[in-house]
């Protein structure tokens, strides 16, 4: 099906759609936010980059959007939402900011706010706002990172006292890679098993000071410096032991566990798996923040190669007297369009996450349904975008040459700073596992971690048919699938109802071999539990890819269909294209194997994606410009160098002059 293209698109108009329901958030950061100190210097060491993060961090503090997220009666608006897209706008910037951001107010602060109770806000809230109180978010140990639920610290009540002692038993128990640790942090949000009357209850979390008012470590605090790191030189990540430290009661964050005087335990949930993922979906945040900070750099990477290969110029054709512009190349277009057009899907599908962590964590009354969903969704996106990030912004650079080898080009420092993106928060790969146990919809709360996989019963409990649930504008797409005949061979590529069907029928299908395979083994004489999942990961994970790719495919549709400029519309139906087709050729092998497409299909499939290419060629300035990426963000000196640059744009701004409809 081919949609007809206008010759130009304002570029505002996709701005519009891309800044969704948050766009004066993010309007406001890039009309305010142009300290020099936000902006990291090619060359800069390690020191020079902490000093200058920490100074950014405090004015930061000032704006009050980074706070947007606390309850108003301590200095915040209520807006989930709102604190997620702020941190994400900072990532534009300098990832090593948004990082130091993010562990100040969305994970130290958002740990206060969402598993202590009205003493701890008001006691603590307006001085971690106004970074007055810098802090930690001290959850991952050396020997424990994704297996939150193992960790070795532990954290014993004493009635006698009415103290917790909080101690490391040994050192790969210690805390490691904490941002804010090395310098900064004058307490921590710990994390730990806490024992009470001989009994543990499972990880809880408490404040604990770590340094006193001059920034020495308290008594039986240890605090040691990762010291240099691939990239985010300006957060100063460092190790925490704890020797018997002694904590008071009140300063357990107690939302869902208390103990009283006497040592008595008591909780909201009495279930202790379900109490722990309760606790830890309380702080999606900072997953769903690490998600869009991913896919501003991308957008950022993006920006600075598409400008570039629209000024330079590589080998000639027969008979022309000029070279040939880097993005007039077919196989430059190939590395560079599909990429595009995935980040403007991720950025459709992370608008959609946002506003369900707002509505989610917003509502009076907890939905356990939809905060499993939210969970499993923010761990997914979380995969998908950081892998995204780390492949477009390789190609990004590999786009430029050498000028993208260059400190002073911003590329170099973009990859080293979200390489880690792909481990923290959540190691991709587990991350994926959760995102396939939550498909497999015989799941029961019962087993809520991976352990359970292998048992027998729940591998008995599972569906005998997969029912997918379609995200977004869901009337819409349904009648879109509906309407697409029975014969694959007799529908355009280009249908969006094949390509949600396609999407939907690998979905379903590796979905129905994971639980026919997980069946098999638990009926397997001999196979130990652990086996019986473990021989299937391949499976499971490739599960969970396919549903992400569904998932971001659907919230595209919908974000076209809020589109109300009939150009931008349009244009955003052929970006679209290119994202389904792309995803769907990525993994044509698949789509062959299992008789989804012929040879001569598969064929008309890359013959469609090259055209699309060319097709969207003439508006490439136009998709990075609706990024609204504010010049002094972008820190490539290539751009504001490089010889033709004027001539190049020149052409550019007559390409989008407004021209009459069709």
């Amino acid at each position: 099906m081919t949609r007809s293209l206008p010759p130009a698109v304002d570029p505002a108009r996709l701005t519009e759609v891309l800044d969704g329901r948050w766009a004066h958030v993010r309007r406001h950061a890039r009309e305010h936010l142009h300290d020099p100190d936000l902006l990291p210097a090619p060359g800069e060491g390690m020191a020079e980059a902490r000093a200058r993060v920490t100074r950014m961090v405090a004015k930061l503090a000032a704006t009050g959007q980074v706070t947007l997220g606390f309850p108003k009666e301590h200095g915040g608006e209520d807006d989930a939402g709102g604190s997620v897209t702020a941190i994400e706008m900072l990532a534009s910037a300098d990832l090593s900011v948004m990082v130091k951001a993010g562990v100040q107010w969305g994970l130290f602060g958002g740990a206060v706010h969402a598993l202590g109770t009205e003493r701890h806000h008001a006691a603590y809230l307006r001085d971690i706002a106004s970074s007055a109180l810098p802090g930690c978010f001290a959850m991952t140990e050396t020997g424990h990172g994704s297996d939150v639920q193992a960790l070795r610290t532990t954290c014993t009540y004493d009635p006698a006292t009415q103290t917790f002692d909080l101690h490391t038993p040994h050192e790969a128990a210690r805390k490691d890679y904490i941002g804010n640790a090395a310098q900064d942090g004058r307490m921590a949000v710990v994390f730990a098993q806490l024992v009470t009357r001989g009994e543990r209850h499972g990880v809880h979390a408490w404040l604990v000071p770590i340094r006193d008012a001059h920034g020495r470590p308290l008594p039986g605090v240890t605090i040691g410096d990762d010291g240099a790191k691939a990239g985010l030189l300006g957060v100063d990540n460092g190790r925490l032991s704890f020797d018997h430290v002694t904590v008071p009661r009140e300063m357990l964050l107690d939302r869902y566990g208390s103990v009283a005087p006497d040592g008595t335990y008591t909780s909201p949930i009495a279930n202790a798996t379900r109490r722990f993922f309760t606790m830890l979906g309380t702080l999606v945040r900072g997953r769903v923040s690490v998600g869009g900070a991913a896919s501003a750099a991308s957008r950022v990477a993006l920006d600075i190669a598409v400008r570039y290969g629209d000024t330079r110029r590589q080998f000639t054709t027969p008979g022309a007297d000029r070279e040939v512009l880097l993005n007039d190349h077919r196989a430059h277009q190939r590395k560079l369009l599909p990429a595009l057009a995935a980040t403007y899907a991720y950025a459709f599908a992370q608008e959609e996450l946002v506003g369900a962590v707002h509505d989610v964590l917003g509502a009076d009354v907890v939905d356990e349904d939809a905060q499993r969903e939210l969970e499993s969704r923010a761990a997914g996106l979380k995969a998908a975008q950081t892998w995204h990030a780390t492949r477009t912004i390789q190609a990004c650079r590999e786009a430029c040459g050498g000028a993208g080898y260059l400190q002073e080009n911003r590329l170099p420092q973009l990859r080293a700073d979200s390489d880690v993106f792909t481990t923290f928060e959540g190691d991709n790969t587990v991350l994926l596992q959760l995102v396939a146990k939550g498909l497999l919809t015989g799941y029961r709360e019962e087993f809520g971690s991976l352990e359970g996989w292998g048992r027998v019963g729940f591998v008995a409990d599972l569906v005998r048919e997969a029912v997918l649930e379609r995200t977004a504008a869901r009337g819409l797409i349904a009648r879109l699938v509906d309407a697409v005949p029975g014969r694959d061979d007799d529908v355009p590529l280009r249908s969006r109802g094949w390509q949600l069907r396609a999407l939907e029928d690998r979905e379903r299908h590796l979905l129905e071999g994971a639980v026919r395979r997980l069946r098999r083994n638990a009926a397997t004489p001999g196979m130990a539990p652990f086996d019986v999942f473990d021989d299937v990961q391949d499976h499971v994970l490739a599960v969970a890819r396919a549903h992400v790719d569904r998932v971001v495919l659907e919230a595209f549709v919908a974000g076209i269909a809020r589109t109300t400029d009939p150009g931008a519309r349009a244009l955003l139906e052929r970006v679209c294209d290119l994202f389904a087709l792309s995803t769907i050729e990525a993994d044509r092998a698949w789509f062959l194997e299992h008789g989804r497409l012929t040879p001569a299909r598969s064929k008309a499939l890359t013959a469609a994606v090259n055209t699309l290419l060319g097709e969207l060629r003439p508006h490439v300035l136009t998709l990075v410009d609706a990024f609204a990426v504010p010049a002094d963000w972008r820190g490539a000196a290539v751009l504001r160098e490089e010889p033709g640059r004027q001539e190049a744009m020149h052409a550019h701004d007559r390409r989008r002059q407004p021209q009459p409809q069709p």
